[in-house]
């Protein structure tokens, strides 16, 4: 019997050697005559344990981590399609505790299955959710994504279902599905490994919300910084159509729906809805005013959804399983799982799938493992780099959208960046302020000067220049951005400033000036 040995492709594994790996593996298989195949995986998300290779034995997968291309032939010599044990066996991987905490339903195959496999797809219960959803009516389809509770995965939280009602309802001679696969926050990568990991699953949710909308084509915007998740979704939509699942009689419905992969420049501003539509449609990334919203006149004029990869990935399990199943999990307002992308300095960094509701101090301390370095934690910030830095005073706020916006900050994109207690907190102010000032679209004047004047604010508060003068300077011109721009990138920017600033105000105390000895 032919032994699978999984080697991912993921872009976090190739940057660690998985491609030298995998051609190690493959020259030993051939040069002993060996019968078995390497299957390439994504990623399990346990980042800190990459390249990790695993082998099928009687139903069972193995773990071998992190592996360099040197250990392959020993690792062979040990008996390795045995599981045989070694130094870099983990055991099984499923019982692995990172892995055995999680609540994994959007990311239930990732790293299990060969993306590319339909055949694999469908074995771990893909398309379930689309042929349900294909038997029932539009309407009774928003209602199961409405009473499951999903909101936006992508920062803004708003409720899916509401979204793709007023699509549905909106009059147009087309509608369109795009996916907003531009994932530029820092500390974030849920978004590419469902790309590059289980690329089905988006395909799938995106054609259940064509089926629910009345829309007929979807776009998926994503940056060109990722050409593995490019290269996957590609390859994944192509073998979507030639099965019938994309086309002009979706699963032989008779219903139209089909999708298109497009590239970005990496504007992180295109990651606002509007600056994306406008890139979509060949112009430059800035935002547009709103009203009117996109779902009444989004891209080209036509009613749009506008969703994430994320939102669109946790529609399938939810048509699958039911909506009461989904809302079973979370707390509050916030329904069903979160993928946690926990990054920085982090002794355990990946992906973690979990039901809204634990803590932060439980997230960074136990499932994280605490810094990297070993010294304690000074802060993390939770959103991406316009989330607010949380101090450990905060860390009992549980994992919520409500919860975080009561102690002034967001979820965001559930991207946590750790910080042990060598930050600068001032430093990361100036930071906050510097990336909108490089990143503005220029459209609106309190994101496109006030960052600017909020850099020079910062430097002057580090030389000592008036400190006291300059910090309440800063704070104002934190409101300003906050309540007059256009758009969220200047608009969220204050949020690490104003937290930095609050919370740990000796990192804005600088010692003065010292006159050089003569």
């Amino acid at each position: 019997m032919t032994v699978r040995i999984f080697v991912p492709r993921d872009a976090a594994a190739l940057c660690l050697g998985a491609e030298k790996v995998a051609s190690a593996i493959s020259t030993e298989i051939s040069a002993r005559g060996l019968d078995a195949k390497i299957v390439r995986n994504g990623s399990r998300g346990m980042i800190w344990l990459e390249p990790l290779v695993e082998v099928e034995i009687d139903g069972r997968r193995i773990g071998y981590g992190p592996l360099n291309a040197k250990d392959v032939s020993q690792l062979f010599e040990a008996g390795l399609l045995e599981g045989a044990d070694h130094p870099l066996c983990l055991g099984e991987v499923e019982d692995l505790p990172f892995l055995k905490k999680q609540t994994r339903l959007t990311f239930a195959r990732c790293g299990i299955t060969d993306p590319l496999s339909l055949d694999d797809y469908e074995a771990h219960g893909g398309l379930k959710g689309l042929r349900r959803a294909a038997q029932m009516s539009a309407a009774e389809v928003i209602k199961e994504v409405t009473d499951s509770g999903l909101r936006g995965r992508g920062g803004a939280g708003f409720p899916t279902g509401i979204k793709w009602n007023t699509v549905a309802d909106a009059a147009g001679d087309r509608k369109y599905i795009v996916c907003n696969a531009d994932e530029g926050d820092s500390g974030t990568f849920a978004d590419r490994m469902i790309m590059e990991g289980d690329p089905f699953v988006l395909i799938e949710g995106m054609v259940i919300a064509g089926l629910a909308t009345g829309a007929t084509k979807g776009f998926i915007y994503t940056r060109s910084e990722y050409p593995h998740a490019i290269a996957a979704m590609i390859a994944a939509v192509e073998i979507a159509r030639q099965a019938g699942i994309l086309g002009p009689s979706v699963l032989g419905s008779g219903k139209a729906f089909d999708i298109e992969v497009r590239t970005g420049a990496g504007a992180y501003v295109c990651g606002e809805e509007t600056a994306l539509l406008n890139s979509l449609e060949g112009k430059r990334g800035v935002v547009r005013a709103k009203p009117p919203l996109p779902a009444h006149k989004g891209l080209f004029d036509c009613p749009t959804v506008i969703n994430n990869v994320i939102s669109l990935a946790s529609v399938p399990v939810i048509m699958d399983k039911g909506a009461a199943f989904y809302r079973d999990f979370g707390m509050g307002r916030s329904r069903g799982t979160i993928p946690l992308q926990i990054a920085g300095n982090v002794k355990f960094g990946g992906l973690f799938e979990t039901a809204f509701g634990l803590s932060l101090g439980e997230i960074v301390d136990e499932i994280g493992g605490g810094t990297a370095s070993g010294r304690p934690v000074k802060a993390v910030q939770v959103g991406g780099p316009l989330g607010a830095y949380f101090p450990r005073s905060l860390f009992s706020t549980p994992f919520d959208y409500e919860a975080f916006a009561a102690k002034d900050g967001l979820i965001g994109h559930a991207g946590l960046v750790v910080f042990d207690d060598s930050a600068d907190m001032l430093k990361q102010a100036r930071f906050a302020m510097e990336f909108c000032a490089v990143e503005s679209c220029g459209k609106c004047t309190p994101c496109r000067i006030g960052s600017t004047r909020g850099v020079e604010t910062a430097d002057k508060i580090a030389q000592g220049i008036e400190p006291e003068k300059n910090r309440l300077l800063l704070a104002d011109l934190c409101n300003t951005m906050k309540f007059g721009s256009l758009c969220a990138l200047g608009g969220f920017t204050p949020y690490p400033v104003l937290s930095a600033m609050n919370h740990f105000p000796e990192d804005f105390s600088p010692a003065p000036l010292i006159e050089a000895a003569e």
